[in-house]
């Protein structure tokens, strides 16, 4: 009788553990503000198609050109299997709101000089991140 109690009183102890770790890590996930203060979204782009491949394409402005936080910040972005997510990181010289296309070219071509980066995340989650506009 004494040995059922402990292994229950064990057991138990052992679940309360779990819960309380399991909801502390649940509640405590960084955000969009760990990135505060590093950007400005200027705009973004997400086509209708909820059946086939998802397209999002963001622009934003980069305040921080250090390209740790950009690819933190587009692997933070949502992405769909087969879908497609694009990030557009503009210099600080762009303070105007930009309109963006599904296709290519994303944005006038007159803004392509002021592209500091471009983060992609492909169909099979394949990621890259490059310099400038990609050619």
């Amino acid at each position: 009788m004494k040995s059922s109690k402990l292994i229950f009183y064990l057991l138990a102890g052992m679940v309360i553990f779990l819960i309380i770790w399991i909801g502390k890590e649940s509640l405590t996930q960084p955000g969009l503000d760990q990135f505060e203060g590093k950007y400005e979204l200027l705009s973004s782009f997400r086509n209708e198609n909820n059946t086939g491949p998802v397209v999002r394409i963001i622009a934003v402005k980069a305040v921080d050109s250090n390209k740790d936080w950009m690819r933190s910040f587009g692997d933070f972005q949502p992405h769909t299997k087969y879908g497609r997510t694009l990030v557009f990181f503009f210099s600080d010289e762009i303070d105007q709101k930009i309109s963006l296309s599904p296709t290519d070219p994303y944005f006038s071509t007159g803004l392509k000089p002021y592209v500091l980066a471009t983060y992609e995340k492909g169909p099979m989650g394949d990621v890259k991140l490059v310099d400038g506009y990609p050619e």
